[in-house]
């Protein structure tokens, strides 16, 4: 089965689309991809989306908007990547949309555990004639989990190894690991129910570690009065001197201190907490190079300190992936507080770690297709394997649903 799986994540920089072939069922899942776009926002769209990441100004009626705005840009990018790898959209059966994450509210602080991913699906049906699955999360948060991280799963289909153990670190907006233990396989489908944690039949934890780029971004974003998006390269803070002073501040906040499941976002990692971080190390007479190498470090010590916290036991190989992989610096830091783990990428295992996340929710619309679980209970806290996403029929609806077997 040909599948669309659409991403676009806490940078919000623009539309991933994967387009991957599937055959089997878990836990022998054939993923092949295909074709890899990344379709970016225009500036305007981006700062509309930033500003619904803030509740003073994400009113209801610009949530409103965006929502089917971002549901016609998700549609016009699995278009463009159909037409771009020669394919007709007759062609694919089913497209996987993850749509634009504005709130995630799953703490214990959260009068109600809530979770908002916009880009309205039934908008993309319509416009590419494709079934469509979307809005993953909140089945795992009415399940009582954390709605992530959900790609866990989908790391344990394509990267466990049979004798060693492998840690799949993801590093985009935020950051998030998922643990492999070389575990025997548990019976499919599993009933596996939450327990009070540890790694269970499955041999998974996964959980976010804290800060990926969020904050390396907006620092880099003030250091050249909004010229750069990114540490290009990191090569700002390969310029800078890391201030142990505030580093060790950063180090104290209070969701590293958390033990698994949970999850983080730009409520707790975002603009508001890097003006913070950038003002007080304007007063401890930090140049600007020096704020980005301290934040980039952040990143790079609170991902060795969760693993050395949380994870049952030190991995043998760090398989890196996200816009942080592509950061030199970045990737020092952690060869160096990661030691003696080998730190390999996507590439190396034969796949792409730009198209992985998008991938990932091609897999999670398939499964839900099958009528098969998607989540993983020790990863995101829920109470039970739940089936992930909300079905819209698209023209190929009957025909597709005739051709998935449930089991």
């Amino acid at each position: 089965m040909k599948v669309v799986g659409l991403m676009s994540g806490t940078s919000a920089d623009g539309v991933d689309a994967a387009i991957v072939e599937i055959t089997g069922a878990p836990p022998d899942l054939t993923v092949e991809l295909l074709h890899f776009t990344c379709v970016p926002f225009e500036p305007e769209v981006r700062q509309q989306i930033f500003e619904l990441f803030d509740p003073a100004t994400g009113t209801v009626d610009r949530i409103c908007h965006m929502n089917f705005a971002l549901g016609e840009l998700f549609a016009a990018a699995a278009l463009q990547a159909i037409a771009a790898a020669g394919l007709e959209p007759a062609d694919i059966s089913l497209i996987g949309s993850h749509g634009q994450t504005i709130y995630h509210a799953v703490d214990v602080s959260s009068p109600v555990k809530s979770t908002l991913q916009i880009g309205e699906p039934a908008v993309i049906a319509r416009r590419t004639g494709i079934t469509t699955v979307a809005d993953f999360r909140v089945a795992d948060v009415a399940a009582s989990g954390q709605g992530a991280p959900l790609v866990s799963y989908v790391d344990w289909l394509l990267f466990r190894h049979p004798q060693r153990v492998r840690a799949v670190q993801n590093i985009g907006g935020i950051a998030n690991v998922t643990y492999l233990s070389p575990t025997p396989l548990p019976p499919f489908p599993s009933p596996l129910r939450r327990g009070k944690g540890g790694l269970g039949a499955w041999g998974v934890v996964a959980f976010d570690t804290g800060p990926g780029n969020m904050l390396i971004d907006y620092a880099a974003g003030r250091a050249t009065d909004g010229a750069w998006r990114c540490d290009r390269d990191g090569a700002l803070a390969a310029r800078g001197q890391v201030d142990e002073r505030l580093l060790a501040e950063l180090m104290a906040h209070p969701y590293l201190q958390l033990p698994p499941p949970k999850t983080t976002g730009r409520e707790q990692f975002g603009v508001q907490f890097g003006a913070e971080v950038w003002e007080r190390a304007q007063a401890l007479g930090l140049r600007d190079e020096d704020i980005v190498a301290t934040l980039t470090a952040f990143t790079a010590v609170s991902i060795a300190d969760a693993y050395r916290r949380f994870l049952p036991r030190m991995p043998d190989e760090v398989i890196l992936g996200g816009g942080g992989a592509r950061n030199p610096t970045l990737r020092a830091m952690l060869e160096e507080r990661l030691a003696p783990a080998r730190l390999l990428t996507h590439e190396d295992l034969g796949f792409s770690s730009q198209a992985k996340e998008a991938m990932a929710f091609a897999v999670l619309a398939y499964e839900a297709i099958h009528g098969r679980p998607g989540n993983l209970p020790p990863c995101t806290g829920a109470a039970r394997r739940v089936v992930l996403g909300k079905i819209v029929p698209g023209e190929n609806y009957v025909e597709l649903m005739r051709a998935c077997s449930w089991t």
